[in-house]
């Protein structure tokens, strides 16, 4: 991923001076368990651990050579730690090392998503609470439809959130697997216990069966979860954009001193972190169809998938992280004006009400049919005359033979559309929560 959109834990976890860390990482693992049963002197253990140590300029050096990095990085610690390096790298294959150290990769990176995926939820909550009695009006087909809660938004996105959580931490349980089988995944060389050992002391899970590699129904479990997690974030961004739109203008990006809009037109406040994040969904959703093509290799392994992963894992990782901490951002610093929300809930001059109006109408004993139509009728007026809905219905005949003039003036109570918001916020966040941020929400105004 370019430097642009790294941030720096996640860009340094994804480094080759990380990435081959964790391949001695697990070199050592390897020689440890050996030393305990036997295999190896344990003075070349401690001989290894002592001197062991890597170059990334010398690695690429040598791969200049020998076209194959692990070999490149072999030869490399041999170089800092002498006789006893002989002992490194035994009984391995090359795909022993780097599967369990990707695992090791994969792990801390879901870690540090995990955390930011708590830091967006309590965001979320706190904007939900903040908004939970801002009316809005809701729309279908981009039509206005009827009055919701601002707050039920947010609210709505937490429980995604929520899930998108849930699907990491699976996702980190189905990554966190290491091999050390040997070629074809047959410990032909070693014996189960050392990779049970070894994956122990690097807190990693054994894979029940392998091949030379693990298989990558895993890493496209992975990939799928960041390209589900950064959909959501497409998701909330594209109705930030719409927010933000100079006709709606209910909600804006926190735009700062000295930001610029435009080369062009200095009126210019455009969304384009929320565009920025859109653009990045794509790649993240892109790169999970590679992790898709990589899971039917030929027999036991070939090289194919490698290439490609070396790209998709990190850059969708970086890629992941990046949005979560912008999208936090953005989310924490947006502007909203409620008195905006309320001149497009009467832009239809009433019309949004229709709805209970129909309910009234069955209610009072009229055949849906015959409501709909007269309720319609006088919608459409509205719509194409820019007519008063409320008048409009209370000159209706067919209307008022039903209703009374006050059992109409209820119809266009916002409080009717918002009565059930605590209701939603309790499933949500829970009774006790929902009632605990509310009285710090009353005791902060």
């Amino acid at each position: 991923m370019i430097n642009r959109y790294t941030l720096p834990e996640m860009g340094a976890l994804w480094s080759e001076q990380s990435k081959f860390q964790k391949w001695l990482d697990v070199e050592i693992a390897v020689c440890e368990v050996h030393a305990e049963m036997g295999t190896i002197p344990r003075e070349a253990l401690e001989e290894i651990k002592a001197r062991a140590k890597f170059s990334v300029e010398r690695i690429n050096e040598i791969e200049k050579t020998t076209d194959h990095d692990v070999i490149a990085f072999t030869t490399n610690l041999a170089e800092s730690i002498g006789p006893a390096s002989r002992f490194i790298h035994y009984g391995l294959t090359s795909s022993d090392v780097v599967d369990t150290a990707n695992a090791l990769l994969l792990r801390d990176a879901c870690d540090l998503l995990l955390a930011k995926t708590d830091a967006l939820m309590e965001v979320l909550k706190r904007r939900a609470f903040e908004f939970k009695r801002t009316p809005q009006v809701g729309r279908t087909h981009g039509i206005h439809a009827e009055p919701t809660s601002f707050g039920l938004t947010f609210a709505l996105w937490y429980d995604e959130m929520r899930r998108n959580r849930e699907r990491l931490t699976k996702a980190r349980e189905v990554v966190a697997v290491g091999k050390i089988s040997g070629a074809v995944g047959a410990f032909a060389h070693l014996d189960p216990q050392v990779e049970e050992r070894v994956c122990a002391r690097l807190g990693l899970k054994p894979a029940a069966v392998s091949t030379q590699i693990v298989q990558r129904d895993a890493y496209a479990e992975y990939l799928c979860t960041l390209a589900i997690i950064t959909s959501s974030f497409d998701k909330f961004a594209l109705q930030i954009r719409h927010w933000q739109r100079t006709e709606v203008r209910e909600a804006q990006e926190k735009f700062k001193v000295g930001q610029k809009g435009s080369s062009s037109m200095p009126h210019k406040r455009n969304p384009i972190l929320s565009e920025r994040i859109c653009g990045m969904a794509r790649v993240v959703r892109a790169n999970s169809i590679v992790g898709l093509e990589n899971i039917a290799l030929w027999h036991e392994r070939d090289i194919s998938h490698s290439s490609a992963e070396r790209v998709v894992l990190p850059d969708s990782s970086i890629a992941t992280d990046y949005i979560l901490y912008k999208m936090t951002s953005l989310i924490d610093g947006l502007v909203v004006y409620p008195e905006r929300m309320l001149e497009n809930l009467n832009a239809t001059r009433g019309s949004i009400f229709s709805g209970q109006l129909l309910l009234l109408l069955t209610q009072a004993g009229a055949a849906r049919e015959d409501a709909y139509e007269w309720v319609q009728r006088n919608a459409m007026k509205a719509w194409d005359e820019g007519a008063d809905f409320q008048s409009l219905i209370a000159a209706d005949t067919d209307i008022s033979a039903h209703l009374s003039k006050d059992q109409i003036k209820k119809i266009f109570s916002l409080d009717t559309y918002l009565r059930n918001v605590d209701a939603v916020f309790a499933r949500v966040f829970g009774e006790k929560s929902a009632a605990a941020s509310e009285n710090k929400r009353h005791a902060s105004e």
